[in-house]
This record gives C-alpha cells, sequence and structure tokens, in this order.
C-alpha cells in the first residue's frame, strides 16, 4: 500500500499548529498526546521534535503530571504584563468619565478615546493608547456615544401639510 500523503505539509503543520494553541481545550489534548507518547517509551527530544514543541516544554509537562497528575496539564493563570493602570486610577478615570471633558480643560462635550488618552497623560503620566483607551470605556461600563449634528428645526406646518397619516388628537 501507498503511502499518504499531505500536499504542502509544512503550511499545513504550521496551520495546524496554531489550531493546536487557538483553544484551551485543544492546549490540553496536545499536552495529553505529548505525554502519552513518553509513556510509551520515546524520550522528551523526540516527543517534541514530533509535536512542534522544545524538548524543555515537554520536560515541563512530565514533571508538572508527576508532581500534580492531570491537574498539571490544565491550563494555569497565563501572568503576561502587568497593567499599568492601578485601581485608584481606574477610580479616578470613572469618576472623570463622568463629567464632561470641558470641565477638565479638554475640548469636546463627549469622551472618546483621544481625550481620555490626553487626560490620562496629564493625570497621571501614563501613556495609553487611543484603542487601549477604548477598550477602557467598556471595561468601566460605558458604551460608544457619537455626538449627533444639530439639525435645524423644520417648520410644523409644512410638516402637516406633507404628513399623509392625520394624527389621532386631529391635528
Amino acid at each position: 500500500m501507498k503511502p499518504l500523503t499531505v500536499a504542502d505539509s509544512e503550511t499545513i503543520i504550521l496551520g495546524l499548529q496554531d489550531e493546536i494553541r487557538r483553544s484551551e481545550e485543544s492546549r490540553y489534548d496536545h499536552r495529553l498526546h505529548g505525554l502519552l507518547l513518553v509513556a510509551q517509551g520515546m524520550t522528551c527530544p523526540e516527543v517534541s521534535t514530533l509535536l512542534g514543541d522544545a524538548p524543555r516544554t515537554v520536560e515541563y509537562w512530565v514533571r508538572g503530571f508527576e508532581e500534580k497528575g492531570l491537574a498539571a496539564l490544565r491550563e494555569g493563570e497565563r501572568s503576561g504584563r502587568p497593567g499599568r493602570l492601578r485601581d485608584k486610577h481606574l477610580r479616578g478615570i470613572n469618576a472623570a468619565l463622568r463629567r464632561m471633558p470641558r470641565e477638565f480643560g479638554l475640548g469636546g462635550n463627549v469622551w472618546d478615546g483621544k481625550t481620555l488618552a490626553a487626560w490620562i497623560k496629564r493625570q497621571y503620566g501614563i501613556v495609553l493608547g487611543v484603542r487601549q483607551c477604548q477598550r477602557l470605556f467598556r471595561r468601566l461600563g460605558f458604551r460608544l456615544r457619537k455626538p449627533r449634528p444639530a439639525i435645524a428645526q423644520a417648520d410644523p406646518e409644512r410638516q402637516k401639510a406633507v404628513k399623509k397619516t392625520p394624527r389621532a388628537d386631529g391635528e
């Protein structure tokens, strides 16, 4: 029987690895498979080559499993970069957003990402991007409101002449 092959396997491998990394469940399954291969007698470097991970990573999986069981293969808290804004900053921002930007010497009547970034920089000396400030609105429970342009008042008599259905009160 002729062995099966996958066309453009290098690209497919990268795509499959991205898919594995995409969800917490698939990363857990990936670790289980790695551990299974080690349990069946493969070395950590062999498993790492087969699965596309670093040998040290596979060693961490095995050691973690030996110390804590299957729980060690589950996703833990990812540290990430610590946020620049502390709780006291968030409280101050929340209070400021309930007032008009003009009250702080900023232009405009409505807060937007650019205005908030300028205020945070001036108030706390912390530089945040516009997009990060926009996410901050949502995090603090605010929603985007765009100012509506003022439309000239319509003439009620002309409206009445054009209106197709009369009002219930006879006007």
